[in-house]
């Protein structure tokens, strides 16, 4: 399998969620072995996507090189993981990533726009090949090995409007577009003037994230799917866990889990030798999944 850009740069226009300004955001191709980076325009400051040029991670995922921020990057990330990105050069004039309508189709509908590329290189992938957990509380993310990626959340809010939810998500480009992208952001209407109040959720709205009062959702349209909060909170991790650089194979699991704990989980994964190996992706998935059930057969004998 070779590594993947697109064939064209695209450009979109919009706000972000927290600071409220506009922004515009060029998507444009990179060569070979180049990786994700994003690239302030405004500052003359390029930051690469690594785990350790997170910053912050209290109501999104920032990445950060000495004062120059780029923040709330998990749902772009996340459409470019599904789609199976490795190189690629993100272009903004301003602080945020544009929040477009708080999920990630938009983005979706971008890269298509772009189109796809490969490179005259192979793709490469980091495969977990012992469990790793990050707790806090009753709250967890965890990564085992596993020959598919999936992803199994849950999440528990004492609100009529979410209660409890869970949902399992074998991942695949076509399934990600069906299943995952429409899934908004959402967010409290009690919460929201203290957000405000400390520079956070000014360009937050109806229009791009669900909001709930106390009684249930107040967006007029409700919800794109049943469990929409619990797969967002999915869009996000596959954002949060793209950070790694390279595609994950492998089943993450949460009860709770936040960018907080996603970061700590790929840190904690990379500081590990013996936790992952990084292989390249042989030409289909199937020969790929039996190459794993193969080596997983011999480790048990």
């Amino acid at each position: 399998m070779k590594q993947i850009t697109i064939k064209k740069a695209v450009e979109v226009v919009g706000v972000g969620l927290h600071k409220g300004v506009p922004v515009k955001m060029r998507l444009e191709p990179l060569p070979a072995d180049r990786g994700i980076v994003f690239y302030r325009t405004d500052k003359d400051v390029q930051i690469e996507l690594k785990p350790e040029n997170v910053v912050d991670t209290t109501m999104a995922t920032v990445l950060g090189k000495g004062d120059v921020r780029v923040s709330t990057i998990e749902h772009l990330l996340s459409a470019v993981h599904a789609y199976g990105i490795d190189n690629l050069l993100i272009c903004v004039d301003n602080e945020e990533i544009p929040i477009m309508d708080g999920s990630a189709i938009a983005y979706c509908a971008l890269l298509d726009e772009a189109g796809l590329v490969a490179l005259d290189a192979r793709k490469k992938a980091i495969e977990i090949k012992k469990v790793i957990e990050v707790k806090d509380g009753e709250k967890f993310v965890r990564i085992e090995p596993s020959p598919k990626t999936i992803f199994d959340f849950k999440i528990e809010f004492n609100h009529p409007g979410i209660k409890e939810q869970s949902y399992r998500f074998v991942f695949s480009t076509n399934a990600y577009k069906e299943e995952i992208a429409r899934a908004r952001t959402f967010g409290f209407l009690s919460e929201v003037n203290y957000l405000r109040s400390v520079g956070l959720a000014k360009g937050g709205g109806l229009h791009n994230c669900i909001v709930l009062d106390e009684s249930g959702v107040m967006n007029k349209e409700g919800l794109r799917y049943k469990e929409e909060f619990v797969r967002h909170k999915i869009l996000d991790a596959i954002g949060d866990m793209a950070i790694l650089g390279m595609p994950l194979i492998g089943t993450y699991v949460s009860f709770a889990g936040s960018h907080k704990l996603n970061h700590l989980l790929t840190m904690q994964v990379l500081a590990q030798a013996d936790a992952y190996e990084i292989v390249e992706l042989p030409d289909s998935e199937e020969e790929r999944v039996e190459e794993y059930e193969q080596a997983y057969a011999m480790q048990r004998q």
